[in-house]
């Protein structure tokens, strides 16, 4: 396998940097098809030792990217997960290699549907093969082999970064010495699954979609799609709190939102629009839809069973996508596990807040 590294600017156009690995190979996909030329985005905090078992995993969700953290560079954007990735840290570079990779399907270096297809020169977009959470890691596995990592301390993420994290460890159980999901079930709901088929929906029905041919992103039905997702993401009473019944504008204009809550939403959905691509939002929550443990491997109480990695199944007091009954029933079925409930009113969204208890609890895991 040939492999090339390259540095080149994260695809928002801010100062953040990744690097790139390339297969040259056919990547196969759980379905059987066939992708060439991939590549993947990554960055690393920290330097591996010697034997190469001092590796972190972190793994992103929907609409995330590998600038997990500013370590490497002060300077650039926020990283997503700055709050427990840095000195003194649950994950600090000091003693761990920490890798973040933008997963297969992304818009954010790695192949996803906004590439080139190098049969047809043209951009895949609805003609993407539909890949899965395994095919995420089955990459990410690859990644990790090409970085000499022989060992994994602990992989973790939150959301579909806690999908991949279970897949992880029933992928490869050899490797890995402990796992951290956060807010995730061993399967998605039929609730998780009605809403992400309304957001697609809104998408798909937007005229400038055009079966997946657009040349500018179909604003309406991709911002429609983020603004129902924000709601999932927090709960009633951090809604309350922010915005309880503030009015933004006094006017009978029905084009500008009455209440501020409405102005939130819809800067949240623009703000999707101007770095996000609405074929990949498509595919990523279809991957989430098809998130189970259990395809061809039993049952669940069998599947989790066979986890024999130290886990801390994390869970949020106040998630309404994620009830804490999911995370509660993994640590239940995985034999040496323990659970951890974050208490917070910020809902699905709170372990990219919570970085205390974040902190607390992982450090205490690990050591």
């Amino acid at each position: 396998m040939k492999n090339k590294i390259k540095v080149i600017h994260d695809l928002n156009k801010e100062e953040t940097f990744y690097q790139k690995f390339f297969l040259d190979e056919p990547f196969l996909m759980e379905s059987g098809e066939l992708l060439k030329n991939v590549s993947v985005a990554y960055e690393t905090y920290g330097k591996l030792n010697e034997e190469g078992t001092n590796a972190i995993i972190i793994c992103h969700a929907l609409t995330g990217d590998s600038h997990a953290s500013s370590y490497n560079f002060p300077d650039s954007r926020e990283g997503w997960w700055d709050g427990i990735i840095g000195i003194n840290k649950a994950f600090d570079p000091e003693k761990y290699f920490i890798v973040c990779s933008n997963f297969l399907g992304g818009c954010y270096g790695t192949t996803g549907p906004a590439s080139i297809n190098p049969t047809t020169g043209k951009p895949y977009n609805f003609n993407f093969p539909q890949m899965t959470v395994r095919d995420m890691v089955n990459l990410q596995y690859k990644l990790i082999k090409y970085l000499n990592i022989n060992r994994i301390k602990t992989i973790t993420g939150g959301s579909l970064g806690g999908m991949q994290t279970l897949e992880w460890v029933l992928m490869y159980p050899e490797i890995v010495d402990s796992i951290i999901p956060i807010a995730v079930g061993a399967k998605h709901s039929a609730w998780a699954i009605g809403l992400n088929e309304i957001q697609r929906k809104a998408i798909m029905e937007d005229p400038d979609w055009n079966n997946g041919n657009y040349i500018e992103q179909p604003k309406k039905g991709l911002s429609t799609a983020r603004m129902l997702a924000m709601m999932s993401y927090r709960s009633t009473e951090s809604f309350e709190q922010k915005f309880g019944r503030e009015i933004r504008h006094q006017s009978e204009n029905e084009s500008k939102p009455f209440f501020q809550v409405e102005s939130y939403l819809r800067y949240q959905g623009q703000k999707l629009v101007d770095r996000f691509d609405a074929n990949t939002y498509l595919y990523i929550t279809r991957a989430m839809d098809l998130h189970d443990v259990t395809k061809n491997r039993g049952t669940l109480e069998e599947t989790l069973s066979k986890i024999k990695a130290p886990t801390l199944s994390i869970g949020i007091d106040s998630d309404l996508l994620y009830p804490t009954s999911e995370q509660k029933e993994i640590a239940r079925l995985i034999l040496n596990s323990k659970y951890f409930e974050i208490k917070s009113l910020h809902g699905h969204d709170a372990f990219l807040i919570e970085f205390d208890q974040l902190n607390r609890a992982i450090k205490e895991f690990l050591n």
